[in-house]
């Protein structure tokens, strides 16, 4: 007797095809990141409270730093955003890349990423979507800042480009500092060790920068790490795209940075992301 073994073919580009059909095709897995991209995004709809994160908070930082501080920094509210506005929407956006880390993790602990994982997609796709959706809420949130701040009286002294620019410069950062939370989510047993881990090191790092508080003010000893901070040329760059000044400096200064922290943490996130599936 003879015996034949039939392969069967494997699924073409149009759907991805996953683990069990081969490598997917690379514009079958941009498909696929596009749709986990989606998929995160519309479940706002069906989770309102993530509305608070990506709205109502960054509206509650403008409002307290121009209101309680404005006064005592600057004179006014409307001087001290024209200052700290670029600031606060700094630290905005470095505090939700931690979302990231904790939405990772939650997703891991709820199995979320087991069923994923039995789909015939790229493996990567559930990662790189949850990066892609939460850098299009970011750029929510700090257009809803900067918009607030205006009502407020802060000014663009630098019009359209300038904001887009400094909306660029701040979505590349975000997209590095990802990388560092994909590998806290990794890492961290629950999603309160992550936010736990992301304040001890986030708080300290923009309140010793430039976001808040002009460099020449604080004492010196203090001075040489602030010069040295990502946060204080991140801080700068936006600024001066903003509303003008030294530009070129401090954005070759944060794009160095993000240069550097994407090319340590993203090999070990997906180091960490590989051995999690």
């Amino acid at each position: 007797m003879t015996s034949a073994t039939a392969t069967l073919p494997a699924r073409g580009g149009g759907g991805g095809g996953g683990a069990a059909q081969g490598r997917v095709r690379p514009l079958a897995a941009l498909r696929q990141t596009g749709t986990m991209a989606w998929r995160s995004l519309v479940s706002v709809k069906h989770n309102p409270l993530e509305l608070v994160d990506y709205s109502i908070t960054p509206i509650m930082f403008v409002g307290l730093f121009a209101f309680v501080f404005g006064g005592q920094m600057a004179g006014s509210p409307k001087e001290y955003l024209q200052y700290a506005l670029a600031g606060i929407i700094v630290q905005n956006t470095l505090f939700m890349s931690m979302y990231t880390a904790m939405s990772l993790n939650t997703d891991l602990t709820k199995g979320v990423f087991d069923r994923l994982r039995s789909l015939p997609i790229a493996r990567s796709a559930p990662l790189l979507g949850r990066i892609t959706a939460d850098l299009c809420k970011q750029l929510w949130a700090m257009l809803l800042m900067v918009g607030l701040g205006m009502l407020l009286g802060f000014r663009v002294h630098q019009g359209v480009l300038g904001l887009l620019l400094g909306a660029l410069l701040l979505l590349t950062f975000a997209a590095a500092m990802s990388w560092t939370a994909v590998l806290i989510g990794m890492l961290a047993g629950d999603a309160e060790k992550v936010q736990v881990f992301a304040f001890t090191i986030i708080f300290p790092i923009t309140f010793t920068s430039s976001a808040f508080a002009r460099v020449e003010t604080m004492p010196g000893w203090l001075q040489a790490w602030v010069e040295i901070n990502p946060v204080t040329h991140l801080s700068d760059a936006f600024r001066a795209l903003l509303t003008g000044g030294e530009v070129a400096g401090p954005v070759l200064w944060s794009l160095a940075w993000a240069a550097g922290i994407a090319a340590v943490f993203c090999p070990l996130a997906m180091r960490a992301y590989r051995a999690r599936l």
